[in-house]
């Protein structure tokens, strides 16, 4: 990714400090064993961690169970205040960032990845540490309703599940604009956290959320932002027959 300032260079510092907050990185061969065990065969499952579900042929409402749990965990968690004491470090080296805001950041983070697990995707962290936060940004921008971010991660993903691949290949990345993408996203992330302070603009940091309220994110604002990503995967990367 090109070199990146001012409101863009401050959404991409917000969204490394919270990436080092332990657990906010998934293990995708950690994640799908432990979901899909119960459900496969040892060989089956060997077989998801090497080429992801969509090809592997696990069923589509095995796959919806585990997203939907894992969307379900997520917004509970994102609803509560008491998570945000309990990570050592990680809050404390955002300064000015209100917990709340991180808090939630941090659920989304980790929602999105293992959504994208569940649905095919190959590991997120690619050639470079950019290309995971670029994708990141990209599903941050379709759970807000950004028309280009959904657009991307759909031809994105339609071709991912034509390949077979062990980590996100930077060619398809840089094919589909993605950095271009997720740059404009981060801008715009940036310039919502440089116009007001957090403690009084949060409510108007992503479109759709009517109020983040101290402590709490509501239940109505995070489920429908992680559905909205999961209903992008689920139709751009299972195969099309999953659909009839």
């Amino acid at each position: 990714m090109e070199k990146v300032e001012g409101s863009t260079k401050i959404w991409f510092g917000v969204l490394n400090a919270v990436l080092k907050i332990p657990g906010a990185k998934i293990n995708r061969t950690q994640f799908l064993t432990n979901n899909l065990s119960k459900y496969c065969t040892a060989d089956q499952l060997q077989l998801v961690i090497e080429i992801g579900t969509g090809k592997a042929g696990i069923d589509i409402e095995i796959l919806d169970k585990i997203a939907n749990s894992s969307i379900k965990l997520h917004t509970i968690a994102a609803t509560g205040t008491s998570a945000a004491a309990g990570f050592p470090g990680g809050f404390a080296m955002l300064g000015t960032v209100p917990g709340d805001l991180i808090q939630y950041y941090y659920h989304v983070i980790i929602v999105s990845q293992k959504l994208a697990y569940v649905y095919g995707y190959p590991e997120l962290e690619g050639d470079a540490d950019d290309d995971f936060l670029a994708m990141l940004t990209l599903f941050m921008g379709v759970m807000s309703g950004a028309k280009a971010a959904n657009l991307a991660l759909a031809k994105l993903s339609n071709e991912l599940a034509k390949e077979v691949v062990k980590r996100l290949p930077r060619k398809a990345l840089t094919k589909y604009g993605i950095f271009q993408i997720s740059k404009q996203v981060a801008k715009w992330f940036g310039v919502k956290m440089t116009k007001e302070s957090f403690s009084r603009g949060i409510s108007k940091l992503i479109p759709g959320i009517s109020a983040i309220i101290s402590g709490a994110v509501t239940l109505g604002t995070f489920l429908p932002m992680s559905n909205r990503l999961k209903k992008n995967l689920r139709s751009s990367m299972l195969p099309k027959k999953d659909f009839a």
